[in-house]
């Protein structure tokens, strides 16, 4: 089996969160020499000038992670894509608005889904950014929103935003809407 490969996919897989020497010694069940030795061996690759990703080692952990040299490309494209904000980005804008500060755990309970891809999505239009770690075990990231959200809804505060209002009489209703009964006589 390729080892490199593997190793490739493992740094994929886990994406931001990245993998630490440990996790790929006990996932490939090598020693840390063999495991530093396909690091160095995957990262020659990447290092070659026609791959677009390069493997870095960033808070402890080793990511695939883009190149810098090729900044001014990715920034195009985001700009191309920054005209339309999607329902599910919506979604979590608003859900980080109205709870803010707030951890993706917590969007993530809300949405029902992993919105993580979409968190960095907004981090990337620069709307929402970290502000702190919560207390919570692991001490996930606290989201934000930013001065760019604001401009970008024509919001001076958060204040500004709709009052959210509960109205479970009115959602049951919407629910189950009653039928008027017509009696022929």
């Amino acid at each position: 089996m390729n080892l490199v490969g593997v190793l490739e996919g493992l740094l994929f897989v886990m994406g931001d969160e990245g993998v630490t020497l440990e996790d790929i010694c006990s996932t490939l069940d090598v020693n840390v020499n063999k495991a530093k030795e396909l690091l160095v061996k995957l990262k020659e690759e990447y290092d070659k000038d026609n791959r677009g990703l390069k493997i870095s080692y960033l808070g402890g952990t080793f990511k695939l992670t883009t190149k810098k040299e090729h900044k001014e490309y990715y920034q195009k494209l985001i700009k191309n894509k920054d005209e339309v904000l999607s329902q599910a980005q919506l979604e979590v804008l608003a859900i980080i608005a109205y709870n803010e500060p707030i951890t993706r755990i917590e969007i993530d309970e809300m949405r029902g889904i992993s919105s993580s891809y979409i968190i960095k999505k907004l981090m990337g239009k620069d709307l929402i950014k970290v502000c702190g770690t919560s207390d919570l075990p692991g001490k996930p990231n606290l989201y934000r929103t930013t001065r760019e959200f604001l401009d970008c809804f024509g919001l001076a505060s958060l204040n500004d935003l709709p009052e959210l209002k509960k109205n479970e009489e009115k959602l049951e209703a919407d629910l189950f809407p009653k039928k008027e009964i017509k009696e022929d006589i």
